[in-house]
């Protein structure tokens, strides 16, 4: 099988952002963004989602992180994009995770077309100084690079940060099923309509 992996630069007067993956790896990563708590999320999915990931990122976080964690999310989707080749894949991932009081159900099909179904019905504002509602511009930005249709369910929680830990572990399981090689598959585009448009 030809090596899963992509290197990808975004540089705008906001960020700059280098983003290399290994979707064949064993969940090695080296995160570096200036916002520790996005960070902690991103490991669950190299690690969850067997992925290895170095990731750089320098953004304006004296004015706001949304510039930062939405070209985050873009560059990262670019990289799954470039690295992914879709003949013989599972298309469709799904995983459900719970985290103590929390529970979530993430579901991804790698379709061709973008598309976010998003519900996270946060109890709290904030994680470690982290704006949660900055969690959906990432995984647009990521949806939308990717083209992945993404349906992202919260399902209960009372603990914000087990709500989206739960969500980002289940995405790294998702996206792995999903990208796994389908041995009853090989060669063959998963699709009725012999294609999956790029």
């Amino acid at each position: 099988m030809t090596a899963r992996t992509a290197s990808v630069e975004r540089n705008t007067k906001e960020t700059q952002i280098s983003v290399s993956i290994n979707l064949d790896g064993t969940g090695d990563f080296k995160i570096s963004s200036g916002l520790p708590f996005l960070e902690h999320m991103l490991e669950q999915v190299a690690r969850h989602g067997l992925i290895d990931m170095d990731i750089k990122a320098e953004g304006d976080l004296e004015i706001d992180a949304h510039h930062t964690v939405e070209d985050l999310g873009i560059t990262l989707g670019q990289a799954f994009d470039k690295a992914l080749n879709k003949t013989g894949i599972r298309r469709y991932g799904h995983a459900y995770v719970p985290l103590d009081e929390a529970l979530s159900r993430v579901v991804i099909d790698f379709s061709g077309r973008p598309g976010l179904e998003y519900n996270i019905p946060f109890k709290r504002g904030s994680v470690g100084g982290f704006d949660v509602d900055l969690f959906f511009e990432f995984f647009q930005g990521f949806t939308n690079q990717a083209k992945v249709t993404l349906h992202i369910d919260n399902l209960r929680g009372n603990n914000a940060h087990h709500q989206i830990e739960t969500v980002f572990k289940a995405f790294g399981r998702a996206v792995r099923m999903a990208i796994e090689p389908d041995p009853r598959m090989e060669g063959v585009i998963p699709s009725t309509k012999g294609t999956l448009s790029k």
